[in-house]
């Protein structure tokens, strides 16, 4: 009989639903059941595309006697990290403060208050990897609980007090400073691998908030040295087994130190981050392999990865179907991987070598360390050889060489088709779909292509229409008919910017009208207006554990660093000075952190560029002609505002600030930096010379 989770919308949950554990949701029912019993709360987060969970799902979760021993001894809950990560934020600070570590699947013992006592990740069945085995450590955690109840209570709540301190506000001045950019610069110096591209050692993670942070400090300094991590990056990236070479798009990162063996899971946030990222830098250098990669992405997500509705959906699972007579057989990566004999066997043997040779294949296999033996005998494909370089090597016309491994590629590309994809998390999150609207949006200028200001615009109006109020309150999630969860501040801030973004993009005035309510709203419902910054979350059940304020800027931003740049850009647009005096507020709050850990906030560094750079506003005027905007998206300029002057758009101003915009003009655009405006440019001529 399937649990409680089967009536959930998760696909993370109902993953679980047919479990022996009798799980429950997060929420008051469970809560109750384990006062009442005044039994210790077992918790379980992860999300519906994340390996490890699927393993100890299947080691631990689907046997009898372990869910037993479960549902003896404890209330059982599930969570979707997706779903709610402001839940998930407040106990992975736990778990990394007492294991100094974290990650997901996440497994916490909390009281029944939810005061958590107990934490970790993965737990294998037995004992193994130097770790206890779980049904040891569910036995292990009762009988603490059972002995040294007070003192449990006691040390959770001065790690947890800890936690909320660590989360109070610094005293900076409200002003952007070069002090930590010039700090986080030679952080991010010193662990370049110049010979690889990224930062460290493996696993190697894209973290496109880094990219972006380098290239506007690039964009201040002119040291060439930021825009060459980046460029040296990316390009890695692009060539290896990270990157979908079939497909397009973007594994979650790489276990080594070469991009080349990825763990193969898809999510959305990277994708939107890192198809960003590849114009940003296309933009600056006019590197052919930026923009390529840039549209494989947005062609991949706007082929597999969005809803009819036209919004997207989440997550592509690292997992995939060995075998279609067995769909409880899966292995990672098993989509995308290639045996010599199948190439061969579609394509013929001199095809097969020439694609062999380009892509890195071997005929017994090209992973070496596979200590689990999911890529025994199979290729992982990367660009190991140019296609000049194949040419030369088999002494081929490269024009013949170039069509035939074109050829090959779609082939392969069909026939990988007649598999069974991976699973889809098809939720529709605000948040990530605010991420890849910005993308989208960029795209359609920055690559003059229509089809992408087509499909920002359809994912927009999905999300104002279905999980967006007039008045701008967000929900979060939707799935199958259901909108719900009231949103967190990810979802509104990464929305308002990319409402922003798609305001300049169509200069729709609609677009910047709801994203000032939507700003706005997030003011009223997560500000702390006395102390500066935004809280995670306005839902009480989180609330009632810690109320915290990310800063962060990992696989997502944070909100916080995004909010930040919202402020700024909207002063700018609107001259109201709530906007700044929120920002300020904001940047005082976190000028501390900025301080001690510069590498970990690089989102929060962009917005503080934007802070520091003189005040640049373009205005088109009249009719906006493509004269008057293709050639403003030809630069890398991330510290302008660009604005179409509008009798709605003057309105927003204050009265004593509406006169000069209202007696702009056109067809014409000017150029204002420091409150002051050019001569307008009424021709392509014209604006030429003023860009240069």
């Amino acid at each position: 009989m399937p649990n409680r989770l089967a009536l959930e919308k998760s696909p993370y949950l109902l993953q679980h639903a047919n479990n022996p554990v009798d799980w429950y949701p997060w929420g008051e029912e469970a809560f109750a059941r384990a006062r009442a019993e005044d039994k210790p709360i077992f918790l379980s987060i992860g999300y519906s595309t994340c390996h490890w969970c699927h393993v100890m799902e299947r080691e631990s979760f689907e046997n009898e006697d372990t869910a037993a021993q479960m549902n003896a001894l404890y209330v059982c809950i599930k969570v979707d990290r997706e779903e709610r990560p402001d839940i998930d934020r407040i106990y992975m600070a736990y778990v990394q403060a007492t294991t100094g570590g974290g990650g997901w699947p996440m497994s916490v013992w909390l009281t029944p208050e939810l005061k958590p006592f107990v934490g970790g990740t993965y737990f294998p069945p037995d004992n193994r990897y130097g770790r206890a085995g779980f049904p040891l450590v569910l036995e292990r955690v009762a009988e603490a609980w059972g002995k040294d109840r007070e003192k449990i209570i006691e040390s959770s709540d001065e790690v947890m007090e800890r936690l909320r301190e660590s989360d109070t506000e610094g005293t900076g001045d409200g002003h952007a400073h070069d002090g930590p950019m010039e700090a986080a610069f030679q952080q991010y110096r010193r662990a370049f691998d110049t010979r690889r591209g990224g930062f460290g050692s493996a696993p190697k993670f894209p973290r496109p908030s880094s990219l972006h942070f380098l290239l506007r400090y690039w964009k201040r300094t002119k040291d060439e040295d930021a825009l060459d991590m980046v460029a040296t990056t990316l390009i890695a990236m692009e060539k290896g087994g990270m990157h979908d070479q079939l497909g397009g798009g973007f594994h979650r990162y790489s276990v080594d130190e070469f991009w080349f063996v990825p763990h193969f899971e898809k999510m959305l946030y990277d994708q939107a981050q890192l198809a960003a990222a590849y114009l940003e830098c296309y933009q600056i250098t006019g590197n052919d392999a930026m923009e390529s990669a840039a549209r494989r992405i947005l062609d991949y997500v706007m082929r597999d990865m969005t809803a009819p509705e036209g919004a997207f959906w989440s997550a592509e699972d690292a997992d995939s179907i060995v075998d279609p007579a067995d769909p409880h057989h899966k292995s990672e990566g098993y989509f995308y991987i290639w045996s010599w004999a199948e190439v061969e066997k579609l394509v013929g043997p001199d095809a097969a070598s020439w694609f062999g040779y380009r892509y890195g294949m071997e005929r017994t296999g090209n992973v070496r360390n596979d200590p689990h033996g999911e890529f025994e005998g199979r290729n992982i494909l990367f660009q190991a050889r140019s296609l000049a370089d194949t040419a030369e090597h088999f002494d081929r016309d490269p024009r013949e060489i170039a069509a035939s491994i074109a050829l090959t590629e779609t082939l392969l590309f069909d026939a990988r088709g007649t598999k069974p994809r991976p699973h889809l998390d098809d939720k529709i999150l605000t948040a990530w779909n605010g991420l890849m609207i910005t993308a989208f949006a960029k795209a359609a200028r920055i690559l003059n292509e229509p089809k992408y200001a087509d499909a920002a615009r359809l994912a927009a109006d999905f999300i104002l229409s279905t999980l967006s109020s007039h008045d701008g309150t967000l929900l979060r999630r939707y799935r199958e008919g259901e909108a719900a969860i009231g949103g967190m501040l990810d979802d509104y801030a990464f929305f308002v910017q990319a409402l922003l973004d798609l305001y300049e993009t169509t200069f729709e005035f609609r677009f910047l009208e709801r994203a000032i309510a939507i700003a706005n709203k997030q003011s009223q419902l997560l500000e702390d207006a006395e102390n500066g910054g935004f809280y995670a979350s306005a839902h009480p059940d989180a609330i009632s554990l810690m109320r915290h304020k990310d800063d962060y800027d990992g696989a997502e931003p944070s909100g916080n660093s995004i909010a930040l740049l919202n402020l700024l850009r909207l002063h700018r647009v609107t001259g109201q000075p709530a906007y700044e005096n929120s920002a300020r507020k904001l940047i005082a709050a976190f000028e501390a952190r900025l301080r001690t850990s510069p590498y970990g906030m690089p989102q929060m560094l962009c917005s503080w560029e934007f802070d520091m750079a003189a005040p640049r506003e373009i205005v088109v005027a009249g009719h906006a002609e493509p004269w008057t905007t293709e050639p403003l998206w030809k630069a890398f300029d991330p510290n302008r505002v660009l604005l179409h002057a509008t009798p709605d758009l003057v309105a927003l101003r204050p009265e004593a600030d509406q006169a000069p915009l209202a007696a702009m003009t056109g067809p014409a655009v000017y150029i204002c930096e420091n409150f002051a405006c050019k001569a307008p440019a009424r021709g392509p001529g014209d604006l030429a010379a003023l860009l240069e």
